[in-house]
């Protein structure tokens, strides 16, 4: 039996947890920092990479590393030098999502597809080169700025107005030191994320998250308002053409160039006339994403996470998953993502029925109680074997749960509706 660390506080940790723990492999699940809903927390920052790797030796974990700035922070390289097994990409292959920079130019010369682009660190260039050209475009902050660095521009206006928000501003910090300004691809978004022990790469279920905070996709970039497991946004065919051309190529290439990629990769894919676009690279498990996509495995994680260690995927039996759909929405306090009220007792927990689990992220443990503490709450996460009973069962259980500032978006899974009917 092995104990097993899972370092991050938000609702992918909470899932990731909870499915380990059902491992009969597994003794301890620890969660560093954990939330109001995990177990066995542990009270260490996630960027306290001493502190974590003194746990995991004493305690003899297997260390499961979720979210960004840790990996991106050199965690697993720290980890590896000190014999401690864990899961997860080093710091150089982290490099996909924490330089946008990097990822834009490794895709560049490795023909993986993705919008044309260029890159600024002089506001007055930037507009320049907006004011030169005839499309749409987005502009993205470089570094790591918590899923809210990207801007969609719908004209030169809203361009100009990104530029100022991330290179004078500053208002993502560091990460908006230097800009990319790419071609505005208009399609439909979908997730594309496999796990990978640096030779092959297992495809987890399809998703499709919601990032931007109100219904019809309106307002600003969120985290993460929701998602539903598998999309039929992407078709067997697709799947096929994203996992050769994006997964199995970034893999292969990243190799080529001397770095093992080990963990999660997470594409972010535009799809537009049945071309996959790379939007960007994710090093980990999506969240919301990965909600449903853990309550619908029909699998050991562990065995899994294990073989990307050990680089033995490719003796591994391919994933099996539910005939069921998932879906998680998002309840945050209202006013995220700029100012949001915290410390509001949450209460209904009791009455979920039993096709649905209540992952934690922005909550905390009080006095026997659970109050929110930030601003992505609860991921309220369904089963159904239909797209449509699972967001109904989702739905009605967000009704149960009860605080004064809650909200969430009503049109989490619709997007998938459209396909099914006829």
């Amino acid at each position: 039996m092995v104990n097993i660390l899972v370092i991050g506080s938000g609702g992918r940790e909470h899932a990731l947890s909870w499915k380990l723990s059902q491992s009969n492999k597994v003794e301890t699940v620890f969660t560093a920092p954990g939330n109001g809903g995990t177990e066995n927390n542990v009270p260490i920052d996630i960027n306290d990479l001493d502190g974590l790797a003194e746990f995991a030796q004493k305690n003899n974990c297997f260390t499961v590393v979720g979210p960004e700035d840790p990996l991106a922070a050199g965690i697993v390289d720290k980890f590896n030098k000190l014999n401690l097994r864990v899961f997860g990409p080093s710091q150089a292959a982290a490099q996909l999502e924490s330089s946008k920079i990097w990822a834009k130019n490794f895709m560049k010369r490795n023909n993986i597809p993705t919008a044309r682009f260029e890159i600024f660190d002089d506001p007055q260039k930037a507009e320049d080169h907006v004011n030169s050209i005839d499309y749409n475009v987005v502009v993205k902050a470089d570094g790591l700025a918590a899923g809210k660095g990207v801007i969609v521009c719908n004209n030169k206006d809203e361009a100009i107005s990104a530029i100022q928000t991330i290179l004078v501003k500053k208002t993502f910090g560091n990460a908006g030191n230097k800009i990319i300004i790419e071609e505005r691809i208009d399609g439909i978004e979908a997730s594309y994320i496999a796990i990978s022990d640096g030779n092959v790469a297992l495809p987890m279920a399809s998703s499709q998250d919601h990032k931007r905070i109100f219904d019809d996709d309106k307002g600003p970039n969120t985290g993460g308002m929701g998602a539903y497991s598998p999309t039929p946004v992407i078709t067997d065919v697709l799947a096929k053409k994203i996992q050769e051309e994006v997964i199995e190529k970034t893999i292969h290439a990243m190799k080529s160039e001397g770095i093992s990629f080990k963990g999660f990769l997470y594409a972010g894919i535009m799809l537009k006339d049945g071309v996959p676009y790379v939007l960007e690279y994710n090093v980990r498990m999506g969240d919301p994403e990965c909600q449903p996509i853990t309550m619908r495995m029909n699998f050991d994680l562990y065995d899994y996470f294990v073989a990307s260690v050990d680089g033995t995927l490719s003796s591994m039996p391919l994933l099996s998953w539910k005939d069921q759909f998932a879906v998680c929405v998002v309840l945050a306090a209202s006013g995220y993502p700029d100012t949001y009220p915290t410390n509001d007792e949450i209460t209904g927990f009791d009455s979920i029925s039993n096709n649905t689990h209540v992952f934690h992220a922005g909550t905390k443990k009080s006095d026997g109680g659970i109050f929110s503490n930030g601003g992505r709450v609860l991921g309220v996460t369904s089963l159904g074997d239909s797209l449509d009973s699972a967001i109904n069962n989702a739905y009605s259980a967000t009704e149960q749960i009860i605080w004064s500032n809650k909200y969430c978006r009503k049109d989490i899974g619709k997007k998938g509706l459209s396909y099914f009917s006829d």
